[in-house]
C-alpha cells in the first residue's frame, strides 16, 4: 500500500498539481491537507475520474481543511475538533477493513513563539495536548494505525536548514519539539519516514515563499510526517520525499512524502 500526504495549499487551485503527482507516483491513498474548500467545492468528481472514488473530505471556506483520496474502500471513523473549535483539521478512516489512518494539520502557530504574547502558538500548544489526550485515552499502541500530515513541526536538527539559528522561530522551538515527541512516545509511534533515512541526513518537505531561490539558499524544513504504530514498522517497505515537486508550476511550499508499506 502506497500513502502520499501533502500540504498542497489549495486544492482547486492546484488540482492539476494533484493529478500531475497521481500520475507520477501512483499512491492507492491520498492524503491532502491546507485544501481550502468548502466540502461541496472539493473536486471530488475530478479525483474520482483519476481513480480515486473513495473521499473523505472536511473543509471550511478559504482555510484549513483535510481530505483523503483512495483507490482503495474508506470507511471514515472519526472527524475530531480540537480545542472547541470546527476548524477542519483531521479526518480518520479506515482502510480497505484494514488500518486506521489519521490525517492531520497542525496549527502553524503563528510567528512569537510565547503563548501569552501569541494566542496562535498558544492554540498550537492546547492542539497538540489535547491530541495527545485523546489518542492516549482512546486508541492503543497495539491498533495498527497511521497517523499523517503537516504536523508543522520539525524535532530533529537535522529537519531544519540551521538548528541554532532556528530554535527561538516557531516550528522548531523545544516546547514544540517536547509536545510532539509526547505525542509520538505516547503509542509509541514509528516515524516512519525517519525509520528508513537516517537521522543524520538532512531532510525538508517545505521551503518558504519568501526564499527568492528556494533550492539554492535551501532554507527547509521537515513539517510533513508520516507515523506508523509498533504492529505496522516492520512493514514500512519504502519511503520518498518528492523535493522536485517544490519546482513545480503554481508549486506548494510543501512536497508529497510518501511511504510504501507491505501489508
Amino acid at each position: 500500500m502506497r500513502i502520499a500526504t501533502w500540504n498542497i495549499n489549495s486544492v482547486r487551485l492546484r488540482l492539476p498539481r494533484a493529478l500531475d503527482l497521481i500520475a507520477e507516483a501512483a499512491p492507492d491513498v491520498l492524503c491532502l491537507q491546507e485544501t481550502k474548500a468548502l466540502e461541496d467545492q472539493f473536486p471530488a468528481a475530478a479525483f474520482a475520474e483519476a481513480g480515486y472514488p473513495h473521499q473523505a473530505v472536511v473543509g471550511m471556506k478559504g482555510y484549513n481543511g483535510v481530505a483523503v483520496v483512495s483507490r482503495l474502500p474508506i470507511e471514515e471513523t472519526e472527524r475530531r475538533e480540537f480545542c472547541g473549535r470546527a476548524d477542519a483539521r483531521h479526518v480518520s478512516v479506515r482502510i480497505d477493513g484494514g488500518p486506521e489512518l489519521h490525517n492531520l494539520y497542525v496549527p502553524a502557530g503563528g510567528d512569537v513563539p510565547d503563548p501569552q504574547a501569541n494566542p496562535k502558538f498558544a492554540h498550537k500548544l492546547e492542539f497538540l495536548a489535547e491530541l495527545r489526550r485523546w489518542l492516549a485515552d482512546t486508541r492503543s499502541a497495539a491498533q495498527p494505525m497511521i497517523l499523517v500530515g503537516d504536523l508543522n513541526i520539525a524535532p530533529l536538527e537535522t529537519d531544519v536548514w540551521s538548528h541554532k539559528q532556528l530554535l527561538d522561530v516557531v516550528s522548531h522551538t523545544p516546547v514544540e519539539v517536547d509536545a510532539l515527541c509526547g505525542i509520538q512516545a505516547g503509542l509509541g509511534w514509528v516515524d516512519a519516514v525517519r525509520h528508513r533515512i537516517p537521522a543524520e541526513q538532512r531532510l525538508y518537505t517545505w521551503w518558504s515563499y519568501r526564499a527568492r531561490d528556494w533550492a539554492l539558499s535551501d532554507r527547509g524544513r521537515r513539517l510533513d510526517h508520516v507515523w506508523v504504530t509498533p504492529p505496522l514498522a516492520g512493514a514500512v517497505d519504502g519511503v520518498s520525499v518528492l523535493r522536485a515537486a517544490r519546482g513545480w508550476e503554481k508549486a506548494s511550499d510543501h512536497v508529497p512524502v510518501i511511504v510504501d508499506l507491505k501489508l
